[in-house]
């Protein structure tokens, strides 16, 4: 048997998985945990474990057609303004409960698309977060880049109050593909912000890019990494492409017939993979690529490399603050999401309320159910021992866990007293593996094609 017509059987192009950027996932939270709960988790941090702090921006003066995330778009700058005025709300909120002395060890600014705000308020925004929680000496100030909505002003700004990594969203250069998503972004448009940001001194650049659009194929995919690489950027997520119209109505706009089939869409992505390895990236995990010296592989080869809602992650922060409509925070009693839609939120906060609406509290099966999946998620290894010091006789849960996955993917898998490894031609059933472990799996829930 081929090996593409093995993972077909083992449901590589029919399971619906989570991508496993928490555990448990978001679909499980409750509104049982709330703000009362993100409250008691905020007021007992560690001052001396640094934090991350995410910030979502929702709005964009366009919604592209494959986007998922929690937007809306606006044609002026007044419910913008308006919005940004809410989110010093919260970070004034923040600053009463926060323990003193407490720093921000990463920042991130997403959404939505951060760089539609204009200088000013990226100065406003930044100092009223500072001031709520001050960055340590060697923070690392990340942003969410569209090149067709930043000029030089708005690039200098961010390099001025600390910027220095950006993010730039590509998703495909090539017209045709562009048009069928709704989003037009000319490859000389990006070059050209790239360069303004190098101008800047801003030389840490990450680039995320799409398969599975509509149109996509592989002359087309290769072209899109060749002008990539042509940017030379230090990291690279490669994100299948998530068609989830009954989620985000959007896609309905959307040609479903022009999406790439599923052998199609797999041969997409081991292409672009196998050009980013021959110009010298390395793998790291499912989705994403690094230069040798970046964070993210050093991280990898550390053993410290961790998922968080942005995918694969060199952070060590401990915790992360999410501000802004939508946003979670991942605490280590557990997580909290904002009110989602932004009125939601902008009521709970002009009321003097924290913005937290639902939630999960971990107990500590969470926790090493949590920690296994990371592994597998990170590393395609899940180290028993590692388990057994931090869990004790709580990871024989995972017994009947480990003897499915040995049962159903032979040599795929190798399971020893030490790890279970997934061995090189199973790895695109990584979502798939680590969903074994899984002990959440609420009713009624569409996730992506694991593809």
């Amino acid at each position: 048997m081929k090996q593409i017509d093995r993972l077909r059987a083992l449901g590589l192009f029919d399971s619906r998985v989570p991508r496993y950027t928490s555990y448990p996932t978001a679909p499980v939270f409750s509104t049982a945990v709330g703000a009362a709960f993100q409250k008691a988790q905020l007021t007992t941090l560690d001052p001396a474990a640094p934090v991350s702090v995410y910030i979502h921006i929702p709005f964009c003066e366009r919604l592209c057609w494959f986007c998922a995330c929690r937007t809306q778009g606006t044609q002026t700058l007044s419910p913008v303004e308006s919005y940004i005025g809410t989110v010093e709300k919260e970070l004034s909120l923040l600053a009463d409960i926060l323990p003193e002395g407490l720093r921000m060890g990463r920042l991130h600014w997403g959404g939505g698309t951060p760089t539609i705000l204009p200088p000013a308020l990226i100065h406003r925004l930044a100092q009223s977060i500072k001031s709520a929680v001050p960055p340590t000496t060697d923070w690392e100030f990340s942003v969410e880049i569209d090149p067709t909505m930043v000029d030089r002003e708005k690039i200098a700004a961010l390099a001025k109050e600390g910027m220095n990594r950006a993010s730039i969203g590509i998703q495909d250069f090539d017209p045709e593909v562009q048009t069928a998503i709704g989003r037009i972004q000319p490859f000389d448009v990006t070059a050209a912000c790239v360069a303004d940001l190098r101008a800047a001194g801003i030389h840490s650049l990450n680039t995320d890019l799409v398969y599975g659009l509509p149109h996509q194929d592989a002359a087309r995919i290769a072209e899109t990494v060749d002008k990539v690489l042509t940017l030379a950027p230090d990291r690279v997520a490669l994100f299948g492409y998530a068609h989830v119209p009954w989620v985000a109505k959007r896609q309905k706009l959307i040609d479903d017939t022009t999406l790439p089939g599923d052998e199609t869409r797999y041969h997409l992505a081991e292409l672009a993979a196998q050009k980013f390895q021959s110009a010298g990236f390395a793998n790291i995990g499912i989705d994403h690529f690094a230069r040798p010296q970046d964070g993210l592989n050093l991280a990898r080869n550390s053993g410290h490399l961790r998922r968080n809602f942005q995918g694969y992650t060199d952070d060590h922060c401990p915790t992360l603050i999410g501000v802004g409509a939508s946003s979670i925070s991942r605490f280590d009693g557990g997580y909290v999401q904002n009110a989602a839609a932004t009125a939601a939120y902008i009521q709970r906060i002009e009321a003097g309320d924290l913005a937290g609406t639902r939630g999960h509290q971990l107990t500590l099966i969470d926790k090493m159910r949590a920690r296994a999946i990371e592994m597998l998620m990170c590393d395609f290894r899940l180290d028993r021992t590692e388990l057994q010091h931090r869990f004790g006789s709580q990871t024989q849960q995972l017994t009947a866990d480990l003897k499915a996955v040995m049962t159903t993917y032979g040599d795929l898998v190798t399971l020893t007293d030490e790890a279970l490894v997934i061995e090189a031609e199973g790895r695109a059933l990584t979502r798939i593996i680590a969903s074994v472990f899984d002990a959440h799996k609420p009713e009624g829930v569409r996730y992506s094609q694991a593809s």
